[in-house]
């Protein structure tokens, strides 16, 4: 008797030079798959996630295309595990898309492309240093919410990923955004702290950017999801190829509602979520969420041989 399990895919800040290195040994399913992204591209995405540099490999245009092809080939190299397929799928900003990958509901190659464009339309609708992201640690939504509207000042600064109770990033215009971390850490915050990311996802300021996003994603095929797919916009499933294309636009300016899709995958049955790409952030985030769900990444080949034991426990 397996578990009902589910998939969830990281967002930006997982990649890492080396990432799956160890995993690609053993199965090159994984490095087949990097290869392909690259012939999307053009690119040798895999030589720049082995190799780096660190830098290139964090520009957004890149990293977006490299954490794609990773959470595609760890999804791969389970399916040659495992017979059954997950109740349903997620993925945190950028993630989502490998989830609607996996789900069938886009090609990977022209998710190659979408992602990669992506990245290149958030960094030009916000050059770099005008624009900032912070986590704010130990307040609720509500308070975070409020030190936003004080911190503005006629300038954009919004709580943008619900990450897990009392962990909440903000992101807008770089000044409102160090005005919103000191209003924080004055009403509590334990901590308040900027990240080191180049564009301010999914706030007002990427709306030019979702403008012309609409566009790419007019040009590419949509098909019907064959695995659920939970969307950070509603935190619910969309079945109509319509809908999602839809809601991959208003994903750029809106918030990533991670706590409620944690929260639906439970209401869905799901009694354990496996981390498909490289690092654990949502490992980490889903025991937070909900401390009843187990929650396994898959990184190496030794976290991959947990992760099939649970699911087939």
């Amino acid at each position: 008797m397996s578990k009902k399990f589910a998939i969830v895919f990281p967002g930006q800040g997982s990649q890492a030079v080396g990432m799956l290195a160890e995993l690609a040994n053993d199965h090159p399913v994984v490095r087949r798959t990097f290869e392909e992204g690259s012939d999307a591209l053009g690119v040798d995405l895999w030589s720049l996630s082995q190799e780096g540099p660190k830098e290139q490999l964090d520009e957004t245009q890149n990293t977006q295309p490299a954490l794609l092809c990773a959470g595609i080939a760890v999804k791969r190299v389970l399916d040659e595990r495992l017979d059954q397929q997950p109740l349903a799928m997620a993925g945190h900003s950028l993630g989502e898309y490998t989830a609607l990958v996996a789900a069938g509901v886009l090609d990977f190659a022209d998710a190659a492309r979408l992602v990669a464009e992506r990245g290149r339309l958030m960094q030009e609708a916000v050059p770099v240093g005008h624009g900032a992201m912070a986590a704010i640690l130990g307040l609720d939504d509500k308070q975070v919410r409020e030190v936003c509207e004080e911190a503005a000042q006629g300038q954009v600064v919004e709580a943008v990923n619900f990450n897990s109770p009392g962990q909440v990033v903000v992101a807008g215009d770089a000044q409102a955004v160090s005005r919103a971390t000191e209003a924080a850490r004055a009403a509590g915050a334990k901590r308040a702290l900027l990240l080191d990311v180049s564009v301010p996802s999914h706030c007002a300021l990427m709306r030019p950017a979702a403008q012309r996003l609409a566009a790419a994603l007019q040009a590419v095929v949509f098909h019907a999801p064959s695995t659920p797919v939970l969307q950070n916009v509603t935190a619910a499933e969309a079945a109509d190829p319509g809908e999602i294309r839809g809601l991959l636009v208003e994903q750029l300016f809106s918030p990533v509602r991670w706590v409620e899709t944690v929260q639906a995958l439970t209401q869905r049955g799901v009694e354990l979520v496996v981390e498909a790409g490289p690092g654990k952030v949502l490992t980490g985030l889903v025991k937070r969420i909900d401390k009843s769900l187990q929650a396994l990444p898959i990184v190496d080949p030794a976290s991959l041989e947990n992760a099939v034991e649970a699911v087939n426990a």
